[in-house]
């Protein structure tokens, strides 16, 4: 996420370290290249200048303090004002204590409207809540299909398909939405590949018709200025409540994220970073100001591990590890656990310091954990608990079993191995006084 702006920042930052002593030169060199790398990353010109005029007006007034280098200090007033840019504190749905609350989804097409109504729907749904989905864009084909099969997928159903008209859609939506007993309806809409009046109209009808508690506008975070532009002809008339950002898995600049709540005075709610259902994040400035300057995310970091991580089955894995009791079992639970996490590259992108290491950004090939569950898949229960009895004629097996080679079935059993001898001797001297590693081919 804004990997080419985090990565040119942290060059000029690094330069700011490197000197001795700050003057208002070389406070004026830095913040000229942090401008320079605001306007090529497509933020809003006037935001720019905006944000280099207060960063400047603190650093030259700043007495610094002992207990930090004067580079740290300018790169402390950056961040706040970076901050400050991206806007308020997380605000979550202002779900309706009446249900249904209805949370109408808005953008041009192609901006991802309709996979962030079912990414939304997901979201809403692990917070105890019974989200209930609708399309009324009738023009656009199989726009509603679309949506009826990311219901599916995720367990939520979704409503009002008889109707034809969209103001006829969203009665009926809001109908079956109460008799299922749903709390929140999320009402994806038409978009066009270009403003247009007749577009702004219906849903301006919709808006009236509806009075919808939440408006969320769904802009493209790789199309930079444009999303802007676009956001300002919606804010005048529909006047929605928050901006969603999606495709920043993508290339994606930055631009928008630091441009869009500033033009607009609307808050970024949710940023969409990646193609399944399950990659939605609230926007928290504070954290995706520290990512942007390569600081790092780790209540991000920790908040995702703790939502994959059945701590049951973490504590009953601890005992086994005092007992070197590893099995392949076991590791297969814990390959699928790191799996719920998310991409791993963006977990990287998430701990402090990973851009000064060379990790940030770095490709990692999941397809080996996908390559290991396999062999494990293909072993007997007996072989996962006991690998030693896996001879010849069984490595044959499972590699043919697998689709892998004997050679993988080979390195794999060595590298168990040596894990468990490792776990051994760490349960002997005391658990946790070594680290653990454990490479996958």
């Amino acid at each position: 996420m804004f990997g080419e702006l985090t990565q040119k920042l942290e060059s000029v930052l690094k330069k700011l370290r490197g000197e001795g002593r700050i003057t208002e030169k070389n406070i004026e060199e830095s913040l000229r290249a942090v401008r320079r790398v605001l306007l090529e990353a497509d933020v809003n010109y006037k935001v720019a200048r905006d944000f280099i005029a207060r960063v400047s007006e603190k650093a030259v007034g700043q007495e610094v303090l002992r207990s930090v280098t004067p580079a740290q200090q300018i790169i402390k007033i950056i961040y706040d004002e970076l901050t400050a840019v991206l806007g308020e504190p997380f605000r979550d749905i202002l779900f309706q204590p009446s249900p249904p609350t209805i949370v109408m989804i808005v953008g041009l097409q192609g901006s991802g409207k309709t996979t962030f109504c079912a990414k939304l729907a997901w979201y809403i749904q692990k917070r105890g809540r019974r989200p209930v989905l609708a399309s009324t864009d009738v023009y656009r084909p199989a726009a509603r299909t679309q949506l009826e099969v990311l219901g599916k997928n995720i367990n939520i159903p979704v409503v009002g398909i008889d109707a034809v008209k969209p103001l006829e859609i969203a009665d009926r939506a809001c109908v079956d939405c109460r008799r299922l007993n749903g709390d929140v309806l999320i009402l994806d809409t038409a978009g066009r590949l270009q403003l247009d009046d007749a577009m702004m109209r219906e849903l301006e009808e919709l808006k009236l018709h509806l009075q919808p508690n939440e408006i969320l506008f769904v802009a493209d975070g790789m199309t930079g200025q444009d999303a802007v532009n676009s956001a300002s002809v919606f804010l005048e008339r529909l006047d929605f409540t928050g901006v969603v950002l999606t495709k920043l898995d993508g290339d994606a600049r930055g631009g928008a994220a630091l441009s869009i709540r500033a033009v607009t005075g609307r808050q970024i709610r949710f940023v969409s970073v990646g193609e399944k259902v399950e990659d939605i994040e609230p926007f928290h400035p504070e954290r995706m100001a520290s990512r942007i300057l390569g600081m790092g995310d780790v209540v991000s970091f920790v908040e995702k591990a703790q939502e994959a991580i059945d701590k049951e089955q973490a504590e009953k894995l601890e005992e086994k590890l005092r007992r070197a009791e590893f099995t392949f079992e076991d590791f297969k639970a814990q390959i699928q656990q790191i799996k719920k996490m998310g991409s791993l590259d963006r977990m990287i992108d998430m701990i402090p310091g990973a851009g000064q290491l060379g990790l940030s950004g770095m490709q990692i090939d999941e397809s080996q954990f996908t390559k290991v569950e396999a062999i494990i898949n293909s072993m007997t229960p007996e072989e996962r608990r006991n690998p030693k009895i896996i001879n010849g004629s069984r490595r044959l097996r499972i590699a043919h079993g697998s689709g892998s080679s004997v050679q993988d079935i080979n390195k794999l059993l060595n590298q168990f191995f040596q894990m468990q001898k490792m776990i051994k001797n760490v349960s002997r001297f005391g658990f946790g006084r070594k680290k653990m590693g454990f490479k996958l081919f």
